[in-house]
């Protein structure tokens, strides 16, 4: 097979554009010169690869599938080129990262500014949703992901530490009671959250206890919670992160301060276990660790 990178740039660009003259452009090649490149790659992969009309240009269902090589094939390039580098801030490429929304907005978008300042040649893309999704289907490079991982091919690397507690708001406390020991909880109104009744605890001895709790607010979302917490309407179980301007304010304050909920919450930067990862990859787990060492909530 005799092809050349630059012919599977083209080929990229032109899918990406949907045009083989302005792929072309960019690529400094005429548009006559651009069909050509375009036609031999077909030839060389035996297959045609583009729907052609006076109008528009559009990805056959075997271009479809090569698309995905082809970008993978020039992103394995690019990142062996930036491994080779002497200098590790002359990284290049794009980064693309995923996480949760409100972890995301917290506790990277601020860190993005200096990580692209060590890293000037690189691009960060960072995709924040709480909706689940495949993140190696999806192209990204890394995901930063709290809880307890469920098993997968996935490699992970356990970057931080998230603590969750009990808490409640001082007027739900100074109306019914603080209670002293998990087994109080029974007697509380407990905050639930996607319908999870049994709370496990782990004691300053080590000593666990699961309490099935009760109470007569539900939901599925995690700020709903918080916001019912802080108006008094009950016990909240919550990660340390979440909370923790609310925790210096006052505003809550720890329900069985020598306990933790368990199963203990880590985070982790997962990425797809295919290669070594890539060094735009490793810079950014290195730096994004080294400043959750620094923030006390995640440790």
């Amino acid at each position: 097979m005799d092809f050349d990178l630059k012919s599977l740039e083209l080929f990229v660009r032109v899918a990406r554009l949907g045009a083989i003259g302005k792929a072309g452009t960019e690529l400094g090649l005429s548009r006559t010169a651009a069909s050509q490149r375009i036609q031999d790659l077909e030839a060389v992969v035996g297959t045609q690869l583009l729907h052609r009309t006076t109008r528009s240009v559009s990805l056959s269902a075997d271009g479809e599938a090569f698309l995905v090589h082809a970008k993978r094939i020039l992103q394995d390039v690019e990142d062996a080129l930036s491994d080779l580098q002497s200098d590790p801030h002359a990284i290049g490429g794009t980064l693309r990262v995923a996480g949760s929304a409100s972890f995301g907005r917290k506790y990277l978008a601020p860190f993005v500014a200096e990580f692209l300042d060590l890293y000037p040649k690189l691009s960060l893309h960072l995709h924040l949703s709480d909706a689940p999704f495949d993140i190696v289907d999806n192209g990204f490079d890394l995901a930063i992901r709290l809880g307890n991982l469920t098993p997968s091919t996935l490699k992970a690397r356990r970057i931080g530490e998230s603590p969750r507690i009990a808490v409640a708001a001082p007027t739900y406390l100074e109306r019914y009671g603080t209670p002293q020991v998990p087994a109080a909880l029974e007697h509380h109104n407990c905050l639930i959250r996607s319908d999870l009744r049994n709370w496990v605890t782990r004691g300053p001895d080590g000593r666990i206890e699961e309490v099935k709790v009760s109470g007569n607010f539900a939901t599925n979302l995690a700020e709903a919670v918080t916001e019912a917490a802080l108006t008094g309407v009950g016990i909240a179980r919550k990660c340390r992160w979440e909370i923790d301007e609310h925790l210096a304010s006052g505003a809550l304050v720890p329900v069985l301060p020598d306990h933790f909920v368990v199963p203990e919450w880590g985070i982790h930067a997962v990425r797809s276990p295919s290669r070594t990862p890539p060094a735009r990859v490793r810079a950014f787990t290195d730096f994004i660790a080294r400043k959750f060492q620094k923030i006390p909530e995640l440790n």
